[in-house]
């Protein structure tokens, strides 16, 4: 049977077939995108100890991306899917101390989609800023449900969640919710899509799991237990069963509401495998890739990219094998949405739709950059890999040639010079166009009639150790950092210092405070028993720093890690 697709005037794709004519809408639109899921970590790409049988389908109905990258740790890849750009230009270089917060000038996905007349939605894992503008809501999504930080139980999440039970953010708001955090993102993003059902809908579905720590019902990871797997490992493992039976239960909520044939499903992961970070034991399976998350050999950034859209014709369990990356995906939506974007920084992906309707379409060759931060100000040359298939120049002195080394353990450099000066000179050029906003920080807006108070916690401090999970600030460590704030408004503000926020009902092990901010110094004595520290301060609009020092009887002294501002 002869097939053809090609799109109409009146913006429709049109699939033809030598017996069917079939118009198809705009698509909605889900992108599901699973944390610290690695390209070994599915069943359909072999791996011997886990089955993922609805990932398998999935895999199997869907045209594949088989050499697609993400940045190797999270809130970067994050911020480079949700606009197109390469991280280290929003804004977001690490995913702690204020430097994962999206820059406010950026156009998001969901921006781009709403302005289409798209309902947007998303759930779970945001990690790129928890206050305004910063967050989901502030971005173009008219629905957000999610947890605070980079994970949940980490410090900006609501206080003693624990994925079972929790409490999470809806458009800002605390809400409490039942059941297991990846049960709930699925089933909060079904409900938005019956409800949305209607009209378009582009659905961003980010479960926090298989990220640390490993909890999950002790009916996932059982049976590997009784297989000699390590506890650890069986939990990581038994998160992923979680998340493959809730890709069932989304496939069925699909069929269910007639819309799975004109809904397009995106599968991919946020980097490699934070599996083997964990004590070994069996087969840390990785597909034959190097490295794991935070690397940049092919194992930290090379994770699987499904597509399926059956009503556009994209599917049919296809391999694509050019190399693509996150923020190709903004310009692929666009397209298939028909979906223009406001003026904005300029893009830096191309339209993958050539490929997923003629995965041997032609395809100019390019070269992509992966690299990896996590420091306080980014620097030139630090943990960087150029991909120009079928090279990968790894810093600046190790090349690999993944055609006849899929390992990476064969440094070739030596023999092609020109090869490796070409692609630094390529590394040379993404470093000037991407670099530029790495001393201009994003800060925590405060005063604002969309956020007052504002509420702060050490995760965002600027510092060299951060309390960014609950469990270290239970730990009461000595450490110390200021905030970054831009006062939307100058006048009276009331600023709460405390040591765990105000539902953990904790006393202040201090006996006297110290808060700097606004050139201002102010000083307390800390009542025996007082949960909470207030200042009534003047302060002027623009950009100050907030500190605050905490000193007991001892002469040890930390930050408040916890802090709220509120414009009287």
């Amino acid at each position: 049977m002869s097939r053809h697709t090609f799109r109409c005037t009146v913006g429709l794709w049109v699939v033809l077939t030598a017996n069917v004519v079939c118009l198809a809408d705009r698509p909605n639109i889900i992108v599901i995108m699973t944390d610290d899921q690695g390209y070994g970590d599915l069943s359909c790409h072999g791996n011997p100890d886990l089955q993922t049988p609805h990932l398998d389908q999935l895999y199997d109905q869907s045209v594949r991306f088989t050499n697609f990258h993400v940045d190797p740790t999270c809130a970067p890849t994050r911020s480079a899917l949700i606009t197109g750009r390469y991280s280290l230009s929003t804004g977001v270089w690490h995913t702690i101390a204020g430097r994962s917060f999206l820059h406010p000038d950026e156009v998001t996905l969901a921006n781009i989609l709403q302005d289409a007349g798209y309902a947007t939605g998303m759930f779970g894992k945001w990690h790129l800023g928890d206050n305004y503008p910063c967050r989901p809501h502030d971005r173009g999504f008219d629905h957000a449900i999610y947890h605070g930080g980079g994970g949940v139980g980490q410090t900006p999440d609501l206080w003693g969640n624990d994925y079972f039970d929790d409490r999470y953010f809806h458009n800002g708001e605390p809400q409490q919710f039942t059941g297991y955090c990846t049960d709930v993102w699925f089933d909060e993003a079904m409900r938005f899509m019956g409800t949305e059902r209607d009209q378009p809908f582009f659905c961003y579905l980010l479960p926090n799991a298989p990220h640390g720590p490993f909890l999950v019902d002790e009916k996932y990871s059982k049976p590997f237990v009784e297989r000699g797997i390590s506890q650890n490992r069986a939990n990581f493992y038994g998160m992923l069963v979680n998340i493959d039976e809730n890709i069932g239960r989304l496939e069925e909520f699909l069929k269910n509401e007639g819309l799975r044939e004109n809904t397009l499903v995106i599968f991919m992961t946020d980097n490699g495998t934070a599996g083997p970070w964990y004590p070994k034991e069996g087969t840390d399976y990785t597909a034959g890739l190097r490295g794991i998350k935070g690397s940049i050999y092919e194992g930290g950034h090379r994770v699987p990219f499904f597509v399926r859209w059956p009503a556009g014709g994209i599917g049919g369990g296809r391999d694509v094998t050019h190399v693509a990356a996150h923020v190709d995906v903004v310009p692929t939506l666009m397209e298939l949405a028909e979906a223009a974007r406001p003026s904005g920084p300029m893009l830096h992906g191309r339209s993958l739709v050539p490929l997923l309707r003629d995965p041997k379409a032609n395809w100019e060759k390019r070269s992509l950059v992966v690299n990896n931060q996590r420091i306080a100000v980014p620097q030139k040359y630090k943990d960087f890999v150029v991909m120009s298939d079928p090279w990968r120049l790894v810093g600046k002195e190790e090349l690999y040639n993944l055609d006849s080394d899929r390992g990476q353990q064969n440094n070739v450099a030596a023999q092609h010079p020109e090869v490796v000066r070409q692609m630094l000179q390529t590394y040379e050029e993404w470093w000037d166009a991407t670099s530029g906003r790495s001393d201009t920080l994003v800060s925590i807006t405060v005063g604002s009639d969309h956020e007052n108070p504002a509420f702060l916690t050490a995760h965002d401090w600027h510092a060299d150790q951060i309390p960014w999970h609950q469990e270290v600030v239970v730990e009461a460590p000595a450490f110390n950092g200021h905030w970054e704030i831009d006062v939307a408004q100058s006048g009276s503000y009331r600023i709460t210092l405390m040591e765990r926020p105000a539902e953990a009902n904790h006393p202040i092990a201090a006996t006297s405070v110290v808060l700097k901010v606004g050139g201002q110094i102010f000083k307390q004595t800390i009542p025996t028993g007082a949960k909470q520290i207030h200042f009534d301060v003047e302060l002027q609009a623009g950009r100050t720093q907030l500190k605050s020092t905490f000193t007991g009887d001892s002469g040890v002294s930390r930050g408040a890690y916890y802090a709220s501002l509120l414009r009287q």
